[in-house]
C-alpha cells in the first residue's frame, strides 16, 4: 500500500491514542481499565492507648476504707462461751466503706507496747468485708489460750482497736463486766460479715 499523507496522519493519531491509553492506565492502576472509579484509602488511625490524653483510663472506683469516725464500736464477753469476746462495728455514716486495706482489727491489750493480736488464719473470708450504711461487721476475740489465772492474765474493761497500721487506736469500753485476757496468747478473727460467721470461732 502506498504511503500517503492520509496514512501518515492516521498512524500519528493511532500512536497518540495508544500513548493516552497507556498514561491513563499508569495513573489509575486498574490493569487496563482506564474508566474505573478511583477510591482513596487513608491509613487506619492509631488506637489510642490508656493515659495518652485522648482516652484516659477509668478512675478507680469502689468504696473507701472504713475510718473510726464512720463506725460505732461495741465489745463484750460471749455468754456461755469460755474465753470469747465479740467485737462489733456498725457503719453510722451515709456512705459504704470496707476493710480491704486491713482485713482484721488491730487489737492491743495492756500497756500498748505489745504488738497487735495475731489473726486466726482460717477465719479469713474470701473477700474483704464491705459495710453499707447501718450495716455491721463482727470479729471474735479469743481472750486467752486455756484456763487458769497465770501471771500474764489480767482483767480489762476497755482496749484499743486500730483499723490500719500506724494509726492511733480507738479505746473501746466493754459492755458488761470486765474480761480476763492473756495478751501473750489472745487472737482475733478477720472481720466477718455476719454474727454467725464470727461465732464459729
Amino acid at each position: 500500500m502506498p504511503f500517503t499523507a492520509t496514512t501518515s496522519r492516521a498512524a500519528a493519531a493511532g500512536l497518540l491514542a495508544a500513548a493516552a491509553l497507556a498514561l491513563a492506565t499508569a495513573c489509575h492502576g486498574y490493569g487496563g481499565r482506564a474508566d474505573g472509579p478511583v477510591t482513596a484509602i487513608s491509613p487506619a488511625p492509631d488506637r489510642p492507648s490508656p493515659g495518652d490524653g485522648r482516652n484516659p483510663p477509668p478512675a478507680p472506683g469502689g468504696p473507701s476504707s472504713c475510718t473510726p469516725e464512720m463506725l460505732k464500736f461495741h465489745a463484750g464477753a460471749m455468754p456461755r462461751r469460755h474465753h470469747r469476746m465479740l467485737l462489733t462495728v456498725t457503719n453510722i455514716s451515709d456512705r459504704t466503706c470496707d476493710f480491704a486495706a486491713q482485713r482484721y482489727p488491730l487489737l492491743r491489750f495492756g500497756d500498748g507496747r505489745r504488738p497487735a493480736l495475731p489473726p486466726i488464719p482460717g477465719s479469713r473470708p474470701y473477700s474483704p468485708v464491705a459495710l453499707a450504711p447501718d450495716a455491721t461487721a463482727y470479729a471474735m476475740v479469743v481472750t486467752r489460750d486455756g484456763g487458769g489465772n497465770g501471771p500474764g492474765h489480767h482483767r480489762i474493761s476497755q482496749f484499743g482497736v486500730a483499723l490500719a497500721a500506724r494509726t492511733a487506736p480507738v479505746q473501746v469500753g466493754l459492755d458488761g463486766a470486765p474480761v480476763r485476757v492473756d495478751p501473750r496468747t489472745a487472737t482475733v478473727t478477720y472481720w466477718q460479715p455476719s454474727r454467725a460467721g464470727a461465732r464459729q470461732w
